[in-house]
């Protein structure tokens, strides 16, 4: 059985250390595939799970020279009485598939596993003791699992800490010593030791810097080097080696060396970690802050919840929660789980879901979704979802699966990175030979000069770090805008497409009949009075325009009328009784039956019909009362989103089984560019396919149910929802509201994410083109200029911290349409229009 896990790996800093960590989980039997991403630190491995051991992954990962730390877990269990039971629990917890590690304390009633997510998940190793025959619940259900992401980020970046400042401590007095005999004032100095003894000082400091400071780019460099696939610790390892060895071997045997080439470059050893470990530092703080989106989402969860069992009102771990418990929520809390209001009513702050700021009513059978804040007052609620199931946690889940995904310019630059290495190391020999055979004098010291500059310059981590930050960031900021990206992929392609097609119903318009507009045509009856008779002679039909009209005489808050007798004539009308009234409604054919004379309302139906709207004649004691219209309305936004995309330089089109008559009618009053009339549902893939063949890439708008095969066809598929089960899963983007004014900030965002990542792309690439050359000493014949390695490590950390830094600007980015400001379309609400009598 197929099965997909995310595993966190520690220790990789750039493109190289991906493909490399890539192929060693490729290698391990039971894995289908692997994709690794560099900014969130993670694998998603396709696993087979009848053929995988769980060992064998970590175990290739730390072969590969990094550390991938499974998930623990501690469970308290009750039940166990000696050590039979002990090594009972153990064995259920080991029999899981994806636990690496279980062990159980009698003592403490406890167990630790370590297991695999995605394979094994707290609720199955529960199960699975459960099975034995004790009962389990997680001890850290109070919400420090959550934490654990970020104690490994700060971890991380206390470690780098520690190092750097390590590294300081020695590299700034082996500079002073090193230079300081260039210094006016310093050079007294040297008088107090023989320049051997000096350069002794500086071995020793360099020593210390080298191997303490500086072990980990030997551990991850040596295991890049041994799997043949060379990366950015490789070329810090070679670069910062050679200068050290080639100093210790100058100082313990100056002899050996051409005249005026035993020169020492212990301080320039030092210096590259130093600065390395610096940027290495900065890039880790950054990075942290790109996942910015997933702690804040983590942080709408609820603790705990209030539920009342057994006539009781207790409080518990939200862990605890189970679908059926009734939840008690009062005016300021945030809601724990997903549910359906029971009891009392409030408002409801959902702008964590659909980035509308206005509070939703909730009174009875209403849905509620957990994380969402009381406004108000208090009710009860039955829990229909949990934990992992909820709303929250799926979009918490999406929005990681989004970043952790690899778009088509970030497996272009893996494929890049995994050449670059080794061609740089090609390079940095080949910049050897030139200097040491045609250099000046002493050659020797320019070919080892350049040649490790060109090594330290060239580090690739930038170039893998710039899909993946931008994607990141991104990501992130959709999901606070109502707009969740599935995939990387779709955020990258959404700003290549030319065409947008929307569906009609449901997307443009509510998707449900409204009673738009109601001419009285009455001498003595008053507009109220009409459409109370119509209304209640509707309300005993089941057609979906007599619930419109029935809704539109409730929206006025006319009281519903006595109906004495009823009857409907299938394809024509209905005829009533009311309050001692004659009431008939229905189209024209039938007041032509009924020998009723039109006058001048047969003229308002037609242009009612060319408005997209269903004439409705009602006669009232067998004269012509009123002219009535029921359509499907405009959402409030459409045609400002359509305005909007037309801005943005996209042709939109809708598609739609209406008729074409009323199809054009509709765009026509939102500005659509094509109208696609009269498809019937199983053609819309069909006519997406034939605009993609027409060259331009197409996004493809629908409510995600009936629309299914046209998302998956379409370059893009956006699914219209609220929050819902459906729409979380259909498409590739989501627009949590029904405001079509999301599509607008969705393409927005992704254009500039693509124009972040190809900034990103320019800095990385053109920065190496540019100094690969002038580490390698080329402008050293036009004006004497020969790079440094300091500076070219440097430069190195610069690039990186830029690219990141640059992806982090995403965080301010502003949608150009913001649905709570914008102003009401007119007949989008589906509120009553009356209009005069003539």
């Amino acid at each position: 059985m197929s099965q997909e896990l995310t595993l966190p790996i520690e220790g990789m800093t750039c493109a190289s250390c991906v493909r490399r960590a890539e192929r060693a989980l490729g290698g391990v039997a039971g894995v289908e595939s692997a994709s690794v991403n560099l900014a969130t630190a993670r694998a998603r491995v396709a696993v087979d799970l009848s053929a995988l051991d769980p060992a064998a992954l970590l175990g290739a990962v730390r072969e590969a020279g990094y550390e991938a730390r499974p998930e623990e877990l501690r469970l308290a269990v009750d039940g166990m009485t000696c050590a039979s039971c002990v090594r009972r629990v153990e064995r259920a917890l080991a029999g899981v598939p994806g636990v690496v590690e279980a062990s159980v304390n009698l003592a403490t009633a406890e167990a630790r596993v370590a297991y695999l997510p995605g394979l094994a998940e707290p609720a199955t190793l529960a199960a699975a003791v459960a099975e034995a025959g004790y009962q389990a619940r997680p001890v850290d259900a109070d919400g420090a699992a959550e934490d654990r992401e970020r104690a490994g980020r700060e971890a991380e970046v206390a470690g780098l800490k520690r190092s750097l400042v390590f590294a300081a401590v020695f590299t700034l007095p082996l500079v002073v010593v090193a230079m300081g005999r260039h210094v006016p004032g310093l050079d007294g100095l040297y008088g107090l030791l023989p320049e051997r003894a000096w350069l002794l000082v500086e071995l020793q400091l360099a020593t210390s810097v080298q191997f303490v400071a500086g072990w980990r780019f030997y551990r991850q460099g040596w295991a890049e080097l041994r799997h043949l696939n060379p990366g950015m610790s490789s070329l810090v390892m070679l670069g910062s080696s050679a200068a050290y060895f080639y100093s210790l071997v100058a100082f313990a045997a100056p002899a050996i060396f051409p005249a005026g080439t035993a020169h020492s470059y212990f301080e320039a050893a030092a210096v590259v970690i130093t600065l390395i470990l610096l940027g290495r530092l900065l890039e880790a703080v950054a990075k942290g802050r790109t996942s910015e989106a997933i702690k804040k989402l983590l942080r709408l969860q609820a603790k705990s919840a209030r539920v009342r069992r057994d006539g009781a009102e207790i409080e518990v771990p939200v862990a605890e929660v189970v679908p059926g418990d009734l939840v008690i929520v009062r005016p300021g809390e945030r809601l724990p789980v997903d549910g359906l209001v029971v009891e009392g009513g409030s408002f409801v702050d959902e702008s964590m879901i659909t980035g509308e700021p206005v509070p939703v009513e909730k009174r009875a059978e209403a849905e509620v979704v957990g994380g969402t804040v009381n406004k108000t007052g208090s009710f009860t609620y039955r829990a229909t979802r949990v934990g992992a199931d909820t709303v929250l946690s799926r979009i918490v889940r999406l929005v990681e699966e989004a970043q952790g995904s690899k778009p088509p310019s970030q497996a272009l630059a893996d494929r890049i990175a995994a050449v670059f290495v080794p061609v740089v190391i090609a390079l940095a020999l080949l910049a050897f030979a030139f200097w040491l055979v045609f250099g000046p004098a002493p050659a020797l010291s320019f070919a080892f000069v350049a040649a490790v500059s060109v090594l330290l310059i060239a580090c690739p981590c930038a170039m893998g770090l710039a899909t993946p930050t931008a994607v990141m960031v991104g990501t992130g900021k959709g999901a606070e805008m109502g707009v969740l990206f599935r995939k990387g992929a779709a955020l990258e392609e959404l700003a290549r497409v030319g065409t947008v097609v929307l569906d009609k119903t449901g997307t443009l318009t509510l998707g449900r009949p409204e009673l738009t507009d109601v001419e009285p045509l009455h001498p003595s009856l008053a507009v109220d009075d009409i459409l109370r008779l119509v209304a209640a002679a509707e309300a005993k039909s089941e057609h979906p325009i007599a619930d419109a009209v029935v809704r539109g005489a409730r929206e006025r808050d006319l009281a519903p009328a006595e109906v004495a007798r009823f009857e409907a004539e299938p394809g024509y009308g209905i005829e009533a009784e009311v309050e001692g009234h004659r009431v008939q409604v229905g189209a024209d054919r039938y007041l032509r039956r009924l020998g009723i004379a039109f006058g001048a309302a047969e003229a308002r139906a037609a242009a009612f019909a060319e408005a997209a709207k269903t004439p409705l004649y009602a006669a009232v004691d067998g004269e012509l009362a009123a002219l009535l219209a029921v359509a499907d309305p405009l959402k409030e936004g459409s045609r400002e989103a359509v305005a909007a995309l037309h801005g943005l330089g996209l042709e939109v089109a809708m598609l739609t089984g209406d008729n074409r008559a009323t199809a054009q009618a509709i765009a026509g009053q939102v500005g659509i560019d094509r109208v696609l009339a009269e498809v019937l549902p199983d053609g819309k893939a069909d006519e997406v396919r034939r605009l993609q063949r027409e060259g331009d890439k197409v996004a493809f708008v629908g409510d995600g149910i009936n629309d299914a095969p046209a998302l998956a066809q379409a370059d893009v598929g956006i699914a219209i929802g609220t929050g819902t089960d459906v729409a979380i899963e259909a498409g590739d983007v989501v627009l949590m509201s029904g405001d079509l004014r999301g599509i607008v900030n969705a393409a927005a965002l992704s254009r500039r994410t693509l124009r972040t990542i190809r900034l990103n792309f320019f800095w990385a690439y053109a920065y190496n083109v540019a100094l690969i050359p002038l580490a390698a000493g080329a402008l050293y014949p036009l004006a004497g200029i020969l790079l440094s390695p300091v500076l070219a490590a440097a430069a190195m950390s610069t690039s990186s911290v830029f690219v990141v830094t640059n992806s982090l600007r995403l965080r301010g980015f502003r949608p150009p349409l913001d649905g709570a400001e914008s102003r009401a379309v007119p007949m989008a609400s589906g509120r009553l229009v009356e209009q005069p009598a003539e």
